[in-house]
């Protein structure tokens, strides 16, 4: 799945994001971006190789849509003592995220959209590629 005819459906179930070139990547974002944007709030799943990883696909994806930075929970682990695959979790409404260690995940990012005033614009896109919002 490396072309323009990705869709998002296509990508519900799938355990890694797919590799996609620059057409596929504009396409799903010309098809996300709409729906993204009739939410008010989103949650947001990483599936990554290592915490920094997952970090800097958070900031991308913070960058890319204008998103204030969350910072990291202090509840959690301290990403420096993370080795290894790990989910990172970011909850808008917190403004955190916590990141764990976590085996046998595939790769990839998640977005879950929330809309209290419309439930029907809710749903979750992805996984899409860890740099889908790289600059």
């Amino acid at each position: 799945m490396a072309d323009a005819s990705v869709s998002l459906a296509d990508l519900r179930g799938l355990r890694s994001a797919p590799e996609l070139d620059a057409a596929g990547r504009q396409a799903l974002r010309a098809a996300l971006m709409p729906l993204i944007e009739r939410c008010d709030w989103f949650t947001v799943g990483v599936m990554a190789p290592s915490a920094d990883a997952a970090v800097l696909a958070l900031r991308a994806l913070e960058s890319a849509l204008g998103w204030p930075a969350h910072e990291l929970d202090p509840a959690g682990e301290a990403l420096g003592s993370i080795e290894g695959p790990v989910f990172l979790k970011a909850n808008q409404n917190s403004g955190r995220f916590l990141v764990r260690r976590e085996a046998g995940l595939g790769e990839g990012l998640l977005i879950t959209g929330h809309s209290p005033a419309d439930p029907e614009a809710e749903d979750t896109w992805g996984p899409l590629p860890l740099n889908f919002f790289a600059a």
